[in-house]
């Protein structure tokens, strides 16, 4: 037997899955072989994988790639490589779970993933972002035998996309245990119908199955507990269920004054869920809930737990950056942490299922989410995407969506489609598909509205005359929103898609009062793209069907009927380079750029969504004597001075509805003073300082302390410093990195639109004075140290300690 198989079955047999637990789940993640390219016979459990690459998923190999004009996915798919890959795992089951039921299950594979366990065809899924599951047990062997399941994924197929897709099994896996008699998968459904003060009635649905060839009489007993683990209430019911079949249980329960889920205090409940056969047990199934009450007004707007609230939210891709495709929770976790400094109270899944960590930390940390299903119905964007799967496929994709994620106190609204063909040229399909869609949704989830994303504004629309959408959801057109009152009497309305601006991190066009708006390849107005692909990031350059941050802001701020906003986008993305095609492969749409650093509008947003004192001045200050720069600057205070080398330069107020305030300095090395204040007090100040030659690296991580388990990052920033410590913000040094300790470099970025260097390297080169590695820990407690060297420069050392427990945040 192979030394590295052998090792691997001793784990399994070794591990938690005697028959006295009721519900076992492993993750599944680690050791699996993988192949790139398409091999015959690879789902034979006898075939020989030795020669494959061993490693774990989450598993993106797109993103491993070379960048090319000639990927068929092109510069829209990232411009990065699709194919056909195969993945393969061996497993032992122990004899005495030869009388349970072993099921896989994977959280996301893309795409057209085919699946067999021990050369047994188990199914297909072509839907990349849908979740799925499928039952091992008639074709398991126990005991020391080997058991191989073997995944082929097929991305050849390009373009299928309009964004990155990534390729693979690119989300978690985990083996699901359980009695015959057990919840279902995605059994539970929890609502909180009536809410006070004094109490809340939670209603369970539970779905239980006897998969046994005899009928069996059950004991369905829920308890919820508080985020203390203290008992709340409990309900006991008593059933038989047939042989081979399924029932649902109705419970109702009284929690006592209830703590409600909110955006500042995102507070969870359990649900669990104990079923006991004939007095012994048989499964055991939590499910997190929230007790929060929400609704939409067609005047007042969006409310919950009773207080309006304007929903302030950004659109996001599913790729994290260098990471590609593969999900990592704390890389989630970081983007909704850079997000909520910026004020972020809301996520659109765009344009699809996420990933389920994705929304555990929307309601663990206290976000809105509009949860999407698809980009496109039966008519198509992209040659191979969905809309040839659609006829087989929608609604099992769509019902699997709302049961998995209907539990998230987070998911709030429902989105059905984004931009879809149907809502063009009269075309009454829309109305049907509509329909039947919003069906779907309602018999599994009546408690929460539906809505699509509709960029033709029209009364007209087959979508908005269907009569299905809870909410009339708009994108762009953000001139018309003042008259939706009258163009749309007694509807309710939220801005599913907004602004399209374009900015570079750190590239400035000089005046800053020179507004532009480009599509496609051309503009259609103002000064045409720069030839070195940068966009300035000044908030005067935007997307020909979009508008500036500041113009949709002062829409959405000054009328309560709008419910809010979702930006296009929070981060940029991989994938759909606009205004450019080739050589560029990511967005320039994002608030923050693809490696995690903020653009300067993100602090408008900052001083117009948050209430901590601050202000942000820019640009840089590192220009050529004789230059005359608009200086900007950003606060929620009420007046910002402006001091060069100690001279002020003036006093300027916010008031109206202007967002930044200018100054036009003539150039002179120094020092910029920024000083905010509020009522005549100083309330934050900000300097930025002409650097000189650069002389050292240095290195922040935003974590020195990580958990020891082969998935925790950290994010280090690379900047070059001068002699003063002054960061160089136009230096684009090449930075080499080695990692000592049990940790590695995972990935590595700048945010230049335009670099084809791989995100799998060893260095980096700084793009306007930045640059980011992600460094992974191992699984052995210790300390891991980063080192990075530049031609020149002094280098510099970040030390991490790894350790078996909770990381500090």
């Amino acid at each position: 037997m192979h030394r590295a198989v052998a090792a691997f079955l001793a784990l399994l047999v070794a591990a938690p899955w005697s028959a006295a637990a009721q519900r076992s789940t492993l993750d599944f993640d680690r050791a699996w072989r993988f192949h790139l390219g398409d091999v015959p016979g690879a789902e034979a459990a006898g075939f020989d994988d030795s020669g494959w690459r061993t490693l774990d998923v989450p598993h993106d190999w797109s993103i491993e790639g070379e960048f090319s004009d000639t990927n068929p996915a092109g510069a829209h798919g990232g411009a990065l490589p699709g194919g056909v890959g195969w993945y393969r795992k061996a497993l032992a089951v122990p004899q005495a779970d030869s009388g349970r039921l072993v099921f896989v299950e994977f959280d996301g594979v893309y795409r057209n993933s085919q699946v067999w366990i021990n050369g047994q065809y188990l199914g297909k899924r072509p839907y990349g972002y849908s979740s799925f599951r499928y039952e091992l047990t008639p074709h398991l062997r126990y005991g020391r035998a080997r058991n191989v399941i073997a995944v082929r994924v097929d991305n050849s197929q390009q373009p299928n996309s309009r964004w990155y897709s990534g390729s693979g099994i690119y989300r978690h896996v985990r083996l699901v245990t359980t009695s015959p008699v057990h919840v279902d998968q995605w059994g539970t459904y929890v609502t909180t119908p009536e809410v006070s003060a004094d109490s809340a009635r939670v209603a369970i649905r539970t779905t239980v199955r006897n998969a046994a060839r005899a009928d069996q009489a059950i004991t369905l007993r829920t308890t919820v507990y508080d985020a203390a683990g203290k008992e709340m209430a409990t309900a006991s019911s008593d059933g038989r269920l047939a042989a081979d079949s399924v029932i649902e249980i109705a419970q109702d329960v009284i929690v006592r004054t209830p703590t409600l889920w909110s955006l500042e205090r995102p507070y969870l409940y359990r649900a669990v869920s104990r079923v006991t056969c004939g007095g012994r047990p048989c499964d055991e199934y939590t499910t997190p809930f929230g007790v929060r009450t929400f609704g939409f007004d067609v005047d007042r707007g969006f409310t919950l737990n009773g207080q309006r609230l304007k929903i302030l939210g950004v659109c996001l891709h599913h790729d994290l950056g260098a990471l590609g495709a593969a999900v990592n929770t704390r890389a989630l976790e970081r983007q909704l942490q850079i997000m909520k400094q910026m004020g972020v109270n809301g996520l659109r899944t765009s344009h699809n299922p996420p990933a389920p960590e994705l929304l555990d930390l929307t309601d663990r940390m206290g976000f809105i989410v509009l949860d999407e299903a698809f980009d496109m119905w039966k008519k198509g964007k992209t040659k191979y995407d969905y809309h040839l799967d659609w006829d087989e496929w929608h609604v099992r994709d769509l019902s699997d969506l709302v049961r998995r994620d209907r539990n998230h106190p987070s998911v709030i609204m429902w989105s059905i489609g984004n931009e879809v063909p149907e809502q063009w040229n009269n075309d009454t399909s829309g109305i049907t598909i509509a329909r039947e869609l919003a069906g779907i949704v309602r018999a599994l989830d009546p408690t929460r509205p539906i809505t699509a994303a509709d960029n033709n504004t029209d009364p007209s629309n087959p979508l908005f005359r269907s009569g299905a959408l809870d909410l009339v959801g708009l994108n762009y057109h953000h001139q018309a929103w003042a008259d939706f009152p009258k163009n749309f009497p007694g509807q309710k309305f939220l801005a599913t898609e907004t602004t399209s601006a374009l900015n570079t991190r750190g590239y400035y066009d000089q005046p800053s009062d020179s507004v532009a708006a480009y599509g496609g390849r051309r503009t259609t107005r103002g000064p045409a793209p720069n030839e070195n692909y940068r966009i300035s990031s000044y908030d005067h350059r935007r997307a020909a069907w979009g508008s500036l941050h500041e113009e949709s802001w002062r829409e959405i701020k000054q009328y309560d009927f709008l419910s809010g906003m979702f930006i296009w986008t929070g981060f940029d993305y991989l994938g759909e380079p606009t205004p450019y095609g080739w050589p560029a492969r990511s967005s320039y749409f994002g608030i923050v750029d693809l490696a995690g650093f903020p653009k300067d509008p993100y602090y408008m947003y900052q001083s117009e969504w948050t209430e901590r004192p601050m202000v942000h001045v820019f640009p840089h200050w590192n220009w050529t004597p004789r230059d005359t720069i608009d200086v900007w600057a950003y606060t929620n205070g009420d007046e910002v001075e402006l001091f060069l080398n100690g001279a002020s330069l003036g006093v300027r107020r916010k008031q109206g509805d202007v967002f930044h305030l200018v100054w036009r300095v003539a150039y002179a090395p120094g020092t910029l003073r920024a000083v905010a204040r509020k009522g005549g007090q100083v309330t934050a100040t900000e300097e930025v300082k002409t650097a000189g030659p650069p002389v050292r690296v240095a290195l922040g991580a935003d974590r020195s302390t990580l958990r020891a388990d082969r998935a925790d990052l950290s994010f280090v920033t690379v900047q070059v410093l001068d002699r003063a410590g002054v960061a160089v913000p136009t230096a684009d040094q090449l930075v080499r990195l080695r990692v000592s300790g049990d940790a590695r470099i995972v990935g590595v970025d700048n945010g230049d639109e335009i670099s084809h260097a791989s995100f799998k390297a060893d260095r980096v080169r700084l793009f306007y004075g930045k640059a980011l590695v992600i460094v992974q820990a191992g699984e052995r407690a210790g300390t891991a140290t980063l080192t990075a060297e530049g031609e020149g420069l002094e280098p510099a050392t970040s030390r991490i300690v790894l350790h078996a427990g909770r990381p500090s945040r």
